[in-house]
């Protein structure tokens, strides 16, 4: 039962992240997590650099 419980808990996880993943790239998100994506004008953002 509590493998049931996990294997759930996880597939709800994964299908979070790959609908958060979804809508952003859908947005125009183009560096998905970084606080500068939609300012990044080129495709190859270098948001460790972005201040």
């Amino acid at each position: 039962m509590t493998d049931i419980i996990i294997a759930v808990a996880l597939l709800i996880i994964v299908g979070l992240a790959v609908r958060y993943i979804y809508k952003a790239k859908k947005s125009g998100v183009k560096c998905i997590g970084c606080p500068h994506s939609k300012e990044c004008s080129t495709k190859n953002c270098n948001c460790k650099d972005a201040k």
